[in-house]
């Protein structure tokens, strides 16, 4: 019987990761330093990707083929464990679990099954819209979907759509990219925005500004995409809303279990929200609530019965996606591949649209190879040069970036993503068939129109 495509794909990976790491030994150090981290970064690359295995099972190989062959020290080959993804994810599904089990989940569901809950057209362009007016006021795009996550799938619930149905799958992706993507278009609302912003001030003394960050971005990459986002999901995950009949909590009184974990996720929000004066992590502010829940006494959860709804695959997931993430950034292959990429590419002046289409296919590219809040890390330093060679001013070529990293090919380049996908249960074939789909009609019509845009405007000739 022949192996299906995702693992003909990833065989055909392996065979050339293997061959990588074979052709290392007998060469120069540095060489052979590169070629067997890129070895063990294009076979962890094609598991995760194509899932021809369990995901917590090719985090597991990640870190045996990382240590045995001695590509980084062991801090950075585990030090998704010590990243406050991690911890937000652990504290996410805490979260997620006293949402379900208090039925403050299955409330809210209803509220939200009432109001969108007659069309799943409806029900996706909610849900996006909820994500994207969220993301103007809550900074952290991982703090945004260990909030969502927990509520859409008591509305998944509450629809009758049932784990990993077709319903249920459209819903998480609709929470997952609905209030990460559209926000790469919002300056302080993700990582790598606020990444680019410290190395355009450092490096080149360029202070991004919020409204002119906005209007560059907002209106293709932020509102176009939201709308772009929710017709894929209807149109690939398409179901019918069925609003189940459930005990009659309209009149029935908020249990004092759900009045405690309805005050405990206010003042989460609260804190996530005014991240930016108090600088405390949105990891420790998820891990904080979860401890409350859980705490003797308090009424919310069992500490005793909470390791049995945990999903412990899902943790060793997220922490190989960040390990190989720091591994590859440590090893130097993100710069070698910008580089290489920077010198393959005849940039000239008056060049526009080659010159806006190159820069964002490398800092695509540069995104999928070292994960995405390595990409403004990388091309940061390369906007000098390609200013110089294409006649536009830095602050252009930084905007260029944007759309770069903001164009998305597979869901293990973006933190928020995996977390989203693990916390949610959603399949990663799925996420990866959608991503692969938006990612078409992002380079297809979309980046197309922000050119035009641009011109608009006048930022490119």
């Amino acid at each position: 019987m022949f192996p299906s495509l995702p693992r003909s794909i990833a065989i055909v990976c392996i065979a050339i990761a293997i061959a990588l790491i074979g052709s290392s030994y007998g060469g120069a150090f540095t060489e052979a330093k590169l070629a067997r981290a890129g070895g063990v970064a294009l076979f962890a690359i094609s598991l995760f990707a194509t899932g021809a295995v369990p995901n917590h099972v090719a985090a597991i190989w990640f870190f045996l083929a990382a240590m045995f062959l001695h590509i980084a020290p062991a801090a950075t080959v585990f030090s998704g464990f010590t990243s406050t993804p991690f911890w937000l994810v652990f504290g996410g599904t805490v979260i997620g679990v006293a949402v379900k089990e208090t039925g403050l989940g299955g409330r809210l569901a209803r509220v939200l099954a009432l109001r969108f809950g007659a069309s799943y057209a409806g029900v996706i362009a909610g849900t996006v819209i909820v994500g994207v007016a969220l993301s103007f006021v809550m900074p952290s795009s991982m703090g945004r979907v260990v909030l969502l996550i927990p509520m859409v799938l008591a509305l998944a619930d509450r629809l009758g759509f049932v784990p990993g149905s077709r319903g249920q799958t459209g819903l998480i992706l609709a929470v997952v990219y609905g209030t990460l993507v559209p926000a790469f278009a919002l300056l302080p609302a993700n990582v790598p925005n606020l990444v680019l912003a410290g190395a355009a001030e450092t490096l080149y003394g360029i202070s991004l500004i919020y409204g002119q960050y906005l209007l560059i971005h907002y209106p293709v990459l932020g509102f176009s995409k939201a709308i772009v986002i929710a017709a894929l999901i209807v149109a690939m995950f398409g179901d019918k809303p069925r609003i189940l009949e459930a005990a009659d909590d309209e009149e029935k009184p908020m249990s004092p279990p759900e009045r405690r974990l309805a005050f405990i996720l206010g003042a989460a929000l609260l804190l996530w929200v005014t991240d930016f004066v108090h600088h405390v992590s949105p990891a420790w502010i998820s891990l904080a609530a979860a401890s409350i829940c859980i705490a003797p006494g308090v009424g919310v959860l069992r500490a005793e019965g909470i390791h049995e709804k945990i999903g412990y695959g899902a943790l060793l997931y997220v922490a190989g996606i960040l390990g190989l993430g720091a591994v590859i950034s440590s090893s130097g292959i993100g710069s070698l591949l910008g580089r290489l990429l920077i010198d393959a590419v005849d940039f000239a002046p008056g060049a526009s649209v080659f010159n806006f289409a190159a820069v964002s296919a490398i800092t695509t590219v540069a995104s999928v190879a070292t994960t995405q809040p390595g990409a403004p890390a990388i091309m940061a330093p390369l906007a000098g040069g390609i200013a110089e060679a294409t006649g536009l001013s830095i602050t252009t070529v930084l905007m260029m970036v944007v759309v770069g990293f903001s164009t998305i090919m597979l869901p293990y380049q973006t933190p928020p993503i995996v977390v989203g996908l693990q916390l949610g249960g959603a399949s990663f074939a799925a996420a990866t068939r959608f991503s692969l789909a938006l990612f078409v009609v992002t380079v297809v019509v979309l980046i197309p129109l922000d050119f035009l845009w641009w011109r608009i405007l006048g930022l490119v000739p």
